[in-house]
């Protein structure tokens, strides 16, 4: 008996199994691997592209890093202090405890900050590849090293087992040698 005519022989008698609060197949709450739908946020937040603001940073805090850099800074708080002492009163814009220079300067230290913080960030991840590419390259160079190191006991091994120059030659002296012992002990013998 298959599946489905149980399910109706269970229908026809009334089976007490029978759950009578079943939805139907339609009415099923959507599953939990099943993706929902995207949801799009009223504002959009600013898409940044993170290569061009760590570009921008590496710029910046390497510009910050220059004399240059130091030189202009000066100048300008030089320019800022002698404007707002020796200017007339009218014209001064920051008096003597400069409020407003010492606002400015932190300002830009606050963003200075996370720049460099940032361009450092950058440099350590380039510094980790290299690293890890020299460590590569100094695996492979080691491995070639042993390989070269075991042809080269394999080739003395090789030469050892080879006829050299010498061992030929006084191998040809012994023979030439006992061939002339052999032709002495020949004339002896012709000459009895």
């Amino acid at each position: 008996m298959s599946e489905r005519d149980k399910r109706t022989d269970r229908e026809k008698r009334g089976d007490p199994h029978k759950r009578s609060d079943r939805r139907p197949e339609h009415a099923r709450t959507p599953r939990l691997d099943t993706p929902t739908d995207v949801r799009r946020p009223i504002v959009r937040r600013p898409q940044v592209r993170q290569d061009a603001f760590g570009i921008f940073a590496e710029q910046f805090a390497r510009f910050m890093g220059t004399a240059r850099f130091l030189l202009y800074m000066t100048g300008f708080v030089i320019f800022w202090v002698a404007w707002n002492l020796v200017a007339p009163a009218s014209l001064r814009f920051d008096e003597y405890p400069f409020i407003f220079l010492t606002l400015m300067l932190s300002l830009q230290a606050s963003y200075a900050a996370p720049l460099i913080l940032l361009a450092q960030n950058r440099q350590e991840v380039r510094d980790r590849v290299v690293n890890e590419q020299d460590r590569q390259a100094n695996a492979r160079a080691h491995a070639d090293m042993e390989f070269l190191a075991r042809e080269v006991a394999s080739l003395r091994m090789a030469v050892g087992e080879v006829a050299t120059r010498d061992f030929m030659r006084s191998e040809l002296r012994n023979l030439v040698e006992e061939l002339q012992a052999d032709e002495d002990d020949d004339s002896a013998e012709d000459d009895s």
